[in-house]
Formats: C-alpha cells, structure tokens, sequence
C-alpha cells in the first residue's frame, strides 16, 4: 500500500490518542518508520498490524479502530484535493457509488503500483443500494465502511447505516486472500447493504421519462452507431457479437492472421476477448447490465489466445450470419465492410485494449460497448498497427495521443525524478533515525532514561527531583603507585588507565540494578535504588563493588588498584544544570558513602555498619574492620566486603 493510507492513520492516531500511545503501537509492530512518504509503498499488513497494537493498548475493538482508519484516510485526502474529485463525479452519493471504479482507474495514473479493490452497485432503491466489494486482501472491509460512512457525512451530508449481507473468503486481521487449489489467490467478495435517503436520486436518474420530442425521432440504422464508434461491439443477451464496427474488425484481422472476420459475428464474446475492468466479475448479460456506468476495460485476445478458432476454410456463409439489429440493417451491410477491408500487420502486434462504457439499448434489447483503443502515444499505436484516422473521429482520442507523444518522455523524466527524490528521502528518513537513536543513546547516558521520557513529555526539569528512601550508594577510585618525571606523559598514562578502568566498570552496569551517576577525576560514582526503586539495592551494589575488583585485576595494569566504599540511606535526586544536564545525588547518605571510600584502603571494599547488617542476612563474607573516623559523622564501625553470598543448599 501507498504511504498516504499511513500518514492518515498516524496524523489522526496522534491527534485524538496522543503521541505516546503511537509511539508503543509503532514498537508492539516493530515498525522502524517514524515517517512516512506519500508515493512509497509499505507492507499491506502494517495497517491491520496497528489496529490491532492499538487495540491491545486502549482496550478498543479492532473493527472499531479498522474503521477509524477508513474515516481518517477520507479526512486526510482532501488535503491532496481528492475530495473535490469525488465531488465532481456527481450530485447524489449514487453517483458517487457508481464512480468507485472509474475515480480508481484514473487514480492508477498517480499511483502506478495501486492494487484497487473493484466495487459495483447491484441493486438501487429509495431507502439505500447494495453495493458488492471484491479485493484480492482479506481484513479490509471494515476499513472501506469507515471510507463510505465518512464520505457519505462530510461530502453529502447524510447518515448512512452500513450491514454486510454477504461475506466469502474475508479472514478478519488478514492481509493476502487464501489460496485457492488451482493456484493464486481467491477473490474476497463481500456484499454491503447501504441505508441512507436516496428518493431524490431514483426521481432524477431512474424514474425520469423521456421528452415528448425524443419519442418523435425517427429511427436510425445501426450502422451509423458502427460509423460513429469504428471499434464498438453489439452483444444480444446470449453475450454473443451481433455487430462490429469497422476498425475493430480491422484490428481483429491484424492479430488474427488466416482468418475470417465472419467468425466474430455470432461467436461469444468471450471467444475473442478478455474482460479486464472492472476485476472480479463474469461476463454474463445480468452483470454487464447492471453497470452501465462503469468504465470497462477488454482485451483483444490474438490468435493463439482466441477460443474456437476455425478454419478459414469453413468460414460460416456471410448471409446466413445475423448481423441485423434493427428494421433498417442487413447482413449485407455488414458483408460489404467485412470483406473490403485490406490486410496488413502481422501477428507480433501489440494487444489492443478498449476503453468505454456498457449500454443497455432497449429497441434493439442489445448491449452496446461505445469504446476508444487506450493509447498514451504515437508508439503505442504504431505497435498496434492502428493510424491517426482509424481512431474515433469525435472526442478527444487523437489530441490525446498527440499530447500522450509530446509529454511522455517530459512525464518520464519527472516520473524518475520523483522516484529518485523518493529513495533520497528514505535515506534521509533513514540517516534521520539512526542519528535519533544515537542522540538517545547519548542523553541516556547523561540522564536515566525515566527521566528523559519525562522531559520529552513536557514535564518541566524542575519537577524531576525526587526522594528516595533507601538506595546504596558506591563510590570506587583508581589509585596509581607508579609516577613519572615528565608531567604530561604521566597524564596521557593516566588517562589511559582511567579510560580502562572506567570502561570496564561501564559494562558492569545494568539497569535497572545499578545506574552510573559521573566520574570526576579518578572516582567512579554508581547508584543502586535509583532512579529505578530497587528493593534489593545493597546486593546488587555488593555484586557490583566485587565485580570492579575482580575487573581491575583483570586488567592486569602495573602499579593500578582501587579503593571501593559504599553505604545506604535516603538521598534526594533530580535533573540539575541547562546545558550539561546531570542526575544528581544529595543527601547524608553521599558524603558517607564517600567518605567509606576515601578512609579505605587499595583493593579492598569497605561498608557501613549499617549496609553490613543487610549483607550479612544475605550470606555474604565480611570482616570487621573497627571504628573508622568520618568527618562530620564521627567514629563509625566498618566492615570490609571480601566475598560475595554463599549459596544455601
């Protein structure tokens, strides 16, 4: 699908949800696109995807927030003008219902790779219509009810109520129809009862009658219908061709070489051609009759493709053909047309496919398709073997493939510009995200990233300090015993060392169990308790302070230790400083812990009496120290941590 169905959700999924709640519908998909392109395509799953992600956040139905999308795409288009088009295709919401197919075809123009569902009115009354839906994608038919109940509300002004009468192969949630046993993909037909006021519409359009003067005309002879449309066909209501016009007879020839034009007349149409578009249906009398509005689109099978091919020997006698479709024809007419039209071409020309509409003509109760070979360009009709002068000589068909030659090459010069524009911004989006991550990845490391969520949210930095009961906090410095005469190599081998060690403490770190705070010249400073409440703050602190140690004798640097102190309490924590901005610690609880620090000694871990008091419950080996004095606290008792728990069996 076609970013625009994306940007619709995620414009009006912000809006009325809220930027949080699209954010964790994005990473329950694992969708990686913060933004997306209007003309690029994405996986038709990702629109069921976050119906249902959103779904499982909000509590929502999934068919509710289905249709919530079909609304939202009819309210973002018509910031692309496309609103206007679907009000030009007619007064009346019927109109517009009868047009679904046609404002889908010339949309294929905009959006080349469009795969469009196919819709026909059935049956039309005064209280509604029903309206048949055929798609090859499962799960989509409660989006298109949310597209017709806000077309109906914002274009027409009126309520419609929506039912499914009819439903075959629609796998709610899906995106790919089911396979069928001979292979490829079965159709996904569901038919839709639509109530709304639609009096007005059968008065004008169906319950007209014709003008006195137009019952005075006098008859006109079909073959000035074939004169007026060279490439039109009469069907009878066996669908078979009663009638053809002179240059699709021609065309016939050209791709039909050794064989008799006479084989159209009272063949099946579908002997000779394909049904394109509208996709889904038969070619059967009852369903052509029924649209009559809609643009179809038939292919002009070649002679290898063509049914029942016949020798041209037993070509069927001209005059026992019946070509007559009304008082005035005869199959002498059509004789004289058929057999005066010279041969050329071969048959490596291009398949010719007409372009018009189905109508139903009651005097003659025949069915005549009024059509133009689809041509963009002189190239294109050279490859058919068709000229100017054979195209219609009414309508725009020949201006059209002069404009189609004179801007082609203009229109495919702008085409892969925009399709080159299209992959430079997905490598900007791309370079874009990866430059985000980076930049989180680096203000996580200057703040938790609780807080930075908190702050991106609004919330002022003022508002993130916070008390905390009882965290343990830990403070390690790096010692050296080896100095140097020459000042400045003996502070590049400093930096050196501290970059190790640090380094190394960095890895031991995990959230939520400890957090590092700063490093300030040869000291490290963690936390464990905050900004995330750890209950079990001191061992995990314990674990950590044994891991640096065994980390620094790892490392194996000459004349390099460590001296590890730590202690519990509450502290006061937030965000401080603009520029540079920090989590912070404050409080009692971090002077002692400092101070556990700077009265140890080189490779050993001292605690608090009261921090040893929870480690010893928790099986770990410690050895008393004494009572070491602490400015500003004292004498304390102090124990020093030399192994970790030991395990109870």
């Amino acid at each position: 699908m076609y970013g625009m169905l994306l940007e619709s959700v995620q414009h009006f999924v912000q809006l009325e949800y809220g930027e949080f709640v699209w954010r964790q519908a994005l990473l329950t998909t694992g969708c990686k696109n913060t933004v997306f392109n209007t003309h690029q395509l994405y996986p038709d799953s990702l629109i069921p995807d976050l119906a249902a992600a959103l779904s499982a956040i909000t509590g929502k139905p999934f068919d509710e927030f289905m249709i919530f999308f079909g609304r939202c795409f009819v309210r973002f288009f018509s910031n692309f003008g496309y609103d206007e088009l679907i009000k030009a295709t007619g007064r009346y919401f019927c109109d517009f219902l009868h047009s679904v197919d046609n404002i889908h075809l010339q949309m294929r123009f905009t959006y080349r790779k469009m795969k469009s569902p196919s819709m026909q009115l059935t049956e039309v009354d005064e209280n509604g219509a029903v309206l048949v839906y055929r798609s090859t994608r499962t799960g989509f038919s409660k989006y298109l009810r949310g597209q017709l109940l806000e077309i109906a509300k914002q274009l027409y002004g009126m309520d419609v109520s929506i039912k499914v009468l009819e439903s075959q192969n629609d796998t709610p949630g899906g995106t790919s129809g089911p396979i069928s046993i001979q292979g490829g993909l079965k159709t996904v037909i569901v038919k839709y009862r639509l109530d709304f006021d639609n009096r007005e519409y059968m008065q004008r359009r169906v319950h007209i009658k014709a003008h006195p003067s137009q019952l005075q005309l006098t008859p006109v002879n079909s073959m000035l219908l074939l004169d007026l449309f060279p490439f039109a066909l009469i069907l009878n209501e066996e669908m078979k061709i009663t009638a053809v016009g002179e240059k699709l007879i021609e065309s016939w020839m050209l791709n039909n070489v050794n064989r008799s034009p006479l084989e159209l007349i009272g063949a099946k149409v579908t002997e000779h051609f394909k049904l394109r578009r509208p996709s889904g249906i038969t070619f059967t009398w009852e369903n052509i009759k029924r649209l009559q509005t809609v643009l179809f689109e038939i292919q002009l099978l070649k002679g290898s493709s063509a049914k029942g091919s016949k020798d041209p020997a037993k070509a069927v006698d001209p005059k026992s053909v019946t070509t007559q479709v009304d008082t005035s024809s005869s199959t002498e007419d059509a004789s004289k047309i058929m057999t005066s039209i010279p041969r050329r071409g071969s048959q490596g020309l291009r398949s010719i496919l007409l372009k018009g509409e189905m109508r139903y003509i009651k005097d003659i109760n025949s069915l005549v398709f009024l059509c133009s070979p689809l041509i963009n360009n002189l190239e294109e009709l050279r490859e058919m073997g068709l000229y100017l002068n054979d195209l219609n000589p009414h309508g725009l068909s020949r201006e059209m493939v002069f404009s189609g030659f004179s801007h082609y090459s203009r229109l495919d010069l702008m085409c892969e510009r925009e399709e080159q524009r299209a992959e430079e911004l997905e490598t900007s989006l791309a370079l874009a995200d990866s430059w985000k991550r980076q930049g989180d990845e680096l203000l996580y490391s200057m703040i938790p990233r609780s807080i930075a969520e908190r702050l991106r949210e609004g919330q002022n930095p003022h508002e993130t300090c916070q008390s905390f009961e009882e965290v343990t906090v830990l403070f390690a410095e790096v010692q050296e015993t080896i100095t140097g005469d020459d000042s400045i190599k003996y502070a590049m081998t400093t930096v050196n060392t501290l970059n190790a060690a640090f380094s190394a403490f960095d890895e031991l770190i995990h959230s939520p169990m400890a957090y590092k705070v700063e490093t300030v010249g040869k000291v490290y400073m963690a936390v464990s308790g905050a900004p995330d409440i750890n209950p079990f703050h001191a061992q995990h602190m314990a674990d950590l302070a044994l891991d640096m140690l065994q980390s620094i004798r790892q490392l194996n640097l000459p004349g390099v230790g460590v001296k590890i102190g730590f202690h519990s309490g509450s502290i006061v924590a937030g965000i401080v400083g603009l520029k540079v901005p920090r989590y912070c610690l404050f409080g009692d609880t971090v002077n002692t812990a400092s101070r556990m620090e700077s009265s140890g000694e080189t490779d050993c871990i001292q605690v608090s009496g009261y921090t040893a008091q929870k480690l010893k419950k928790l099986g770990y080996a410690l050895a008393y120290r004494g009572k070491v004095a602490v400015k500003g606290k004292g004498d304390m008792e102090t124990f020093w941590l030399q192994g970790p728990a030991v395990k109870k069996k």
